[in-house]
């Protein structure tokens, strides 16, 4: 049993908003600019082409394992031990890599295909991984982590 509850993200910031508003609607999105149609992750304000006319794209929620590790020793008492973190490219925009948690020791390769979930906890949905392989066959879901 978690000894604390898991951190939830700050989701009223100005930059990172229109994400954790996607995925209050089971959407995976990415920051682009509407003047150039850059990408731009990690979120900020204005686009190096000097646009500030940004907008949130989705995604189709997919992406593969561009690194992973397992974590053995107790870092966070939120978290029970062990646990796998996965670094996942997307597979539309392969300069965009999020992070996702796996509990236990999980069976990951390099290049693996993922699928998102949007897990709710605290209060807050949030985007997560799974390995496609044992995904559902409607995701993204929406599934209950730990409070």
């Amino acid at each position: 049993m978690n000894e604390l509850p898991r951190p939830v993200p700050f989701t009223d910031d100005p930059d990172t908003g229109g994400f954790w508003s996607a995925a209050e609607r089971g959407e995976l999105a990415v920051l682009s600019c509407t003047s150039c149609a850059a990408v731009i992750h990690l979120p900020r304000p204005m686009c190096a082409c000097g646009s500030a006319e940004l907008d949130w794209r989705p995604t189709a929620g997919s992406g593969r394992v561009f690194s992973y590790t397992v974590v053995r020793h107790k870092m966070n008492r939120a978290f029970e031990v062990p646990y796998t973190v996965v670094l996942v490219q997307l597979e539309e925009y392969p300069d965009v890599r999020l992070t996702g948690y796996l509990p236990g020791e999980v069976a990951i390769e390099i290049d693996q295909p993922m699928l998102v979930v949007f897990e709710s906890y605290g209060g807050k949905v949030v985007p997560n991984w799974i390995p496609q392989a044992v995904a559902p066959a409607a995701a993204p879901t929406t599934r209950q982590g730990a409070a």
